[in-house]
């Protein structure tokens, strides 16, 4: 009985974990997708926020021969902007390796497609 309540367990466990892995991959998927199928658009933009998500990852230290145990900690940043449309619409992007040539109050042609951010030209 109690090998058979264990492996159900275990199965449960298994499958709840494949379960989750399986619908976050098909929700990537199906992301690209429709990005993939949007129209890309170009639009006269303003830039009105821009702001950065930090997030910290600690890692165990692995063949450290002194004995004492300890973690590495690394970092990731993504970087973000909204533009407001000319119909006052806003959309948060994700602008990457651009982040640095954005300030707030820039104008210019916002080019996107679907939630993906292909590319702003500032207005002289």
């Amino acid at each position: 009985m109690m090998f058979s309540v264990s492996f159900l367990l275990s199965l449960l466990i298994f499958l709840t974990v494949f379960g989750v892995i399986l619908v976050v991959c098909i929700r990537g998927i199906a992301h690209w997708s429709r990005n993939n199928h949007a129209p890309r658009l170009t639009v006269e933009a303003t830039v009105v926020a821009k702001r950065t998500d930090v997030s910290l990852h600690r890692h165990p230290v692995t063949g450290d021969t002194s004995g004492a145990h300890g973690f590495h900690t690394t970092t990731a940043s993504t970087c973000y902007a909204t533009f407001q449309v000319e119909s006052g619409d806003r959309m948060a992007l994700q602008v990457g390796r651009d982040y640095g040539l954005l300030a707030e109050g820039d104008r210019g042609r916002l080019t996107f497609q679907g939630t993906r951010y292909l590319g702003f030209e500032r207005f002289p």
